[in-house]
C-alpha cells in the first residue's frame, strides 16, 4: 500500500508557501515538510483538518491510495 502525498501540489496551487501554512496550521516547518515528502508515518486529523481549511480543499486531494505494483502512466 502507498499513499501519495500532494501537498506540495496544493501548495502551489492555491500560492501559499511552506511557512505560511505551517504558522496558520500550528505545526513546525519541519514537520511539514516531512510531511510533504511523504516521510511521515502518520498525520493528525486535526492536523488534516486545518490544513484542509487553510488551503479550501478537501483530505482527498491531499493523499492519494495507490495500491502497490500499479503506477501512475
Amino acid at each position: 500500500m502507498t499513499i501519495i502525498v500532494n501537498l506540495d501540489v496544493m501548495l502551489a496551487k492555491r500560492k501559499v508557501s511552506s511557512k505560511e501554512l505551517a504558522e496558520a496550521v500550528g505545526i513546525t516547518p519541519q514537520n511539514l515538510s516531512i510531511l510533504k515528502t511523504g516521510k511521515a508515518r502518520a498525520i493528525r486529523l486535526g492536523t488534516l483538518e486545518a490544513i484542509c481549511r487553510r488551503l479550501s480543499c478537501q483530505p482527498g486531494d491531499i493523499l492519494i491510495y495507490e495500491p502497490e505494483g500499479e503506477e501512475k502512466a
